[in-house]
């Protein structure tokens, strides 16, 4: 069976289920979950406009209510990664120390 790599943006991982991205190492600490809640058309391609943004917690232990750390509603796609980005770095730092 082959290996099959996974696109990255800034040397993690993203993968796409529909309107959510994940984007992390499953076996960090911390990944992010992006869900696009609204489009637009630009042109004839349609785009991301609103995008919800949430830091979760990976330990299994962990109550599923509990595992949301942090969350933000964005206007685009790149602000979303921007900040998904930031928290995932700062998140999985704090907790290698």
């Amino acid at each position: 069976m082959a290996k099959k790599e996974f696109l990255t943006y800034k040397g993690y991982p993203l993968v796409r289920s529909d309107k959510t991205i994940y984007y992390g190492n499953s076996y960090d600490p911390f990944i992010i979950m992006i869900q696009i809640a609204t489009t637009k058309k630009v042109g004839e391609m349609e785009i991301a406009d609103k995008v919800l943004v949430q830091l979760l917690n990976t330990d299994p232990d962990v109550r599923p209510r509990d595992r949301i750390v942090k969350k933000s509603e964005k206007k685009g796609l790149y602000a979303a990664m921007d900040i998904a980005t930031i928290w995932l770095e700062r998140a999985n730092s704090r907790k290698a120390q």
